[in-house]
């Protein structure tokens, strides 16, 4: 029986690992289960699978969570300081599905423990690639790839020398506005842009989906994980979503990988490596679906990508400073305090000011390191957008 601990259980990549889980109770022993302000959904997912502890990263939500598991047995903590201890618990495999920066340190922590851990948190290999790739070489940890872009490159590469390749592809829907004209985009409500044609996923990755951000984060994801150079990461809008992300080898072959839009896929394949088991997908009828259409992205629709290539060129900590921006300049639009457009104008304007000024993005790669700059990078991206809303 695999001791399994899922934090961001509560998310919808969270709430995939909990049905698969759940298929199979018998092979598994859930350890902790951690979320946010869901606090029914998490009580409930924590009597059904008897997880040893569940954890709200809300303080002033502990009594309600409290409340919700009496008598059941499982244990219940809150606040990020129990997140993290959640995190040393022993655990085989971790499901890292925390939203933003702070699922980081959670990371960390897991691998430490030597755990696998199956890694959606996009920011952590973003802002901390190398010291999460250091800590699981000196753990003797895995990380395998949840995002399915990642996940289907990292398929394609099974039994492949990583010296063929010429290039890895990833594709991107183009989101809610994909098809609008480039200047209508500042006038997109929050509304429009919280809508995907293909995914159903919550609100934040949504945004970031229309705006790129998203696309961008996995770019810099795929030279962190995979070690290839910027040059080699291409971008692709797909919009039917069947084709995650293609690998092309110097013979000029390419692989590419093909599954419905379901990320209990790339979930799976994660919880189940190295074995591939039958899961509850659906199966591709390519005849019925008729064509798969492609189209270059174009960067004045979407700088996120721009900016996500000067930050692969920079390297160091720059990548911390682009996600901190960015989860700040999401923030900012949300609570309508910026249009939509000017997401990327606060990102690269913090970029701007913090690469001119040195010992930010050249700082030793140190968790306390990361923190700090994440820290600064929110503080300049809040002055850049007061001083526009002014």
């Amino acid at each position: 029986m695999r001791r399994v601990s899922i934090f961001g259980a509560t998310g919808s990549i969270g709430q995939n690992t909990i049905d698969l889980i759940a298929r199979a109770p018998q092979d598994y022993q859930v350890v902790a289960l951690t979320g946010a302000g869901n606090i029914s959904q998490l009580a409930e997912d924590a009597r059904r699978l008897k997880a040893e502890i569940a954890v709200t990263a809300h303080e002033g939500r502990l009594e309600n969570l409290r409340a919700a598991l009496d008598g059941s047995g499982v244990a219940v903590a809150a606040g990020t300081a129990a997140i993290a201890e959640a995190a040393t618990r022993p655990a085989d495999w971790v499901m890292s599905a925390i939203v933003g920066a702070a699922g980081l340190a959670p990371g960390i922590a897991a691998l430490e423990q030597g755990a696998t851990l199956a890694l959606a948190n996009k920011e952590s290999l973003v802002c901390a690639g190398a010291l999460m790739l250091a800590t699981a070489r000196t753990h003797k940890a895995r990380i395998l790839p949840v995002d399915s872009e990642h996940s289907a490159v990292f398929q394609a590469l099974v039994g492949e020398d990583m010296d063929a390749i010429e290039r890895i592809i990833i594709t991107a829907s183009g989101g809610a506005f994909r098809d609008w004209p480039v200047e209508k985009l500042a006038t997109a409500t929050l509304k429009e842009a919280s809508s995907h044609p293909n995914w159903d996923m919550g609100q934040r990755i949504t945004i970031d989906s229309a705006s790129m951000f998203n696309k961008a984060m996995e770019l810099i994801e795929t030279k962190e994980f995979f070690g290839v150079k910027p040059a080699q990461i291409e971008a692709v809008i797909h919009p039917e979503s069947m084709i995650h992300a293609l690998v092309g080898f110097r013979d000029g072959a390419l692989m590419a990988h093909v599954g419905p839009p379901d990320m209990r896929h790339a979930i799976g394949y994660a919880l189940h490596w190295p074995d591939r088991r039958h899961l509850p997908v659906e199966r591709l009828d390519l005849a019925a679906i008729g064509q798969l259409s492609f189209r270059a992205p174009c960067e004045t629709r979407w700088p996120a990508l721009r900016l996500a290539r000067e930050v692969m060129e920079a390297g160091g900590l720059s990548g911390a400073v682009f996600n901190a921006a960015k989860e700040t300049a999401l923030d900012a639009f949300i609570a309508g305090e910026i249009g939509f457009t000017q997401m990327s104008e606060v990102v690269e304007a913090v970029l701007d000011t913090l690469s001119a000024a040195p010992g930010h993005i050249d700082a030793k790669m140190t968790l306390d390191n990361v923190a700090k700059t994440d820290h600064l990078a929110r503080e300049a991206a809040r002055s850049v957008i007061n001083r526009r809303a002014g």
